[in-house]
């Protein structure tokens, strides 16, 4: 037995097959050679079209058609042929036919579309539609127009209810049954409609950050770039450097000179391949960042609120994170940041025996302890709501605070410390005024910042949580501008012409004015 798929094939049968089959089982009806369903088939005798409507549709390419609402209808028809079973599947257009009617085994022209239902329905499927109880108020539109209508999604568990709701505790989409019996103990249960201008501010920001990225990526491909550039014009005047020191040395030279620019060639070779792979990467880098925010752009302008929830569900569930900005090196691999070619001429004639035509000087970067170049990303306006100055940021230091990474900065003119943070996605910053304008600031511990209050004589502690809490405030002699923690038991702090070595209650262990009678500081 086999299948076959054709447009235009005719639905055949043999009688003679109809024939011995009902007369062989006594029954009205044949298995289906395809399904195995049983079918009702009238007098061999009769036309082969009078029985082949009776064949029931391929139960896979129904399932098929009910799951994916193709617009394409197979029927399958049975027929003999060299002595085998042999299903011929029909494909018709469906793209106007009556939903309802094809249940029923018939093909009428569909007029309306009606949103609610999923459903084409004929004239009279329409009236019918329109006085049931369950479907009188439903919105009918044409089939030209229904690809326009807000998309619904139904409930897989329970069929007739839409999804309109998301339970926030649970992390899921839920249509009202779902509601009453899986999170009647959930505390925040809102309408995805309200939850609307949410997705959308959150898909904007997402989006900011994925051109921000972009713009990082960029910069970082020309610096690649213009490495790669410098490294041929290095490449190519320390290979002139060579050749030029090799015509002094005759022979020994000649084996010399082979062997550094074997070094050379394999080094720059080296250097061009890391850079190029970086360029590489960083490029598909910058084509995935460009198709999220195409994906988040569709989901913007769209009408449909379901548009913007599958997008928003897709970053919330973290199927696309890249928050995260990685380095693409291996950590145990060291990668070549500079080179040089410094020519040894002096010794060229001396030692010929043991000849040294140069040296190539290569810097690597250790990834455990150097970052790359810095880039740009961002900048922060230092004005916060109720300023009553323009800001004088004096200085600045940086925490991570529980995975939070906060900036911290004093303001002269408003007399206080401010902290700058991201906290769920949006912008946030904490405000601690002071009795007087501060100057220096100095990380004390991961969470700690201590604060220079000069013209009040106080050294301020302040807990970053990221929010700004005052801890203590400590006295001292002299008015300090600038600070910098030592170790946990001590602190430099600097006055406008000495250096003071202060214990943490703010005595003086030692000063530090002058050497050999020279004043050593001035404004430190």
């Amino acid at each position: 037995m086999s299948m076959r798929y054709s447009e235009n094939a005719p639905p055949v049968l043999s009688g003679h097959i109809i024939a011995t089959r009902l007369k062989k089982l006594r029954s009205k009806t044949i298995p289906c050679p395809c399904c195995r369903q049983d079918t009702k088939v009238p007098h061999p005798s009769r036309p082969v079209e009078e029985w082949a409507g009776q064949i029931k549709a391929s139960i896979v390419i129904q399932e098929l058609i009910d799951t994916y609402r193709s617009e394409v209808a197979v029927q399958a028809f049975p027929y003999f042929n060299e002595n085998k079973y042999v299903c011929t599947c029909v494909y018709r257009d469906l793209s106007t036919c009556c939903t309802i009617c094809q249940q029923l085994g018939e093909t009428t022209l569909g007029v309306l579309w009606c949103p609610e239902c999923e459903v084409a329905l004929c004239d009279k499927c329409v009236k019918i539609h329109r006085v049931t109880p369950t479907s009188l108020n439903h919105d009918l539109c044409d089939l030209s127009s229904r690809s326009k209508v807000k998309r619904r999604i139904k409930c897989t568990e329970h069929k007739s209810n839409r999804v309109e709701f998301h339970c926030q505790d649970c992390g899921k989409a839920a249509c009202q049954t779902c509601c009453i019996i899986y999170h009647r103990a959930c505390k925040t249960v809102v309408t995805i409609e309200s939850m609307k201008p949410g997705m959308k501010a959150a898909l904007m920001e997402k989006r900011l950050g994925m051109e921000k990225r972009l713009k990082v990526r960029s910069k970082k491909v020309d610096i690649r770039n213009e490495k790669l550039q410098s490294n041929f014009r290095i490449t190519k005047s320390a290979v002139q450097n060579i050749r030029l020191i090799c015509q002094t040395a005759v022979n020994k030279i000649k084996q010399k000179e082979t062997q550094l620019l074997d070094e050379l060639n394999t080094i720059s070779q080296t250097y061009a391949d890391q850079l190029r792979a970086d360029v590489k990467l960083e490029e598909i880098e910058m084509q995935m960042y460009r198709q999220h925010c195409e994906f988040i752009d569709q989901a913007l302008v769209s009408d449909c609120e379901m548009d913007l929830y599958d997008a928003y569900q897709a970053w919330e569930s973290g199927a696309v994170d890249m928050e995260d900005v990685r380095d693409t090196e291996a950590a145990d691999t060291r990668r070549i940041e500079d080179m040089i070619f410094t020519p040894d001429t002096d010794n060229v004639l001396k030692v010929l025996d043991n000849l040294q035509l140069g040296k190539i000087d290569v810097t690597y970067r250790d990834q455990g302890t150097c970052q790359p170049s810095p880039v740009l990303v961002d900048t922060i306006d230092g004005r916060v709501s109720g300023d009553e100055e323009e800001p004088y940021l004096q200085d600045v230091t940086v925490l991570v605070v529980d995975g939070v990474q906060t900036c911290v900065v004093t303001d002269y003119n408003n007399k206080c410390v401010k902290s700058f943070f991201t906290r769920n996605n949006h912008s946030c910053h904490s405000k601690l005024p002071l009795d007087n304008s501060p100057h220096g600031i100095t990380q004390l511990n991961e969470k700690q910042v201590m604060v220079a209050v000069p013209l009040s004589r106080q050294i301020v502690t302040v807990e970053v949580t990221p929010d700004l809490v005052l801890l203590s405030t400590t006295k001292t002699r002299a008015e300090y501008y600038s600070l910098a923690v030592l170790n946990p038991s001590c602190l430099a702090a600097g006055t406008w012409d000495c250096v003071d070595i202060l214990d943490m209650a703010g005595h003086v262990l030692r000063s530090i004015t002058t050497y050999n009678d020279d004043l050593l500081f001035a404004y430190p």
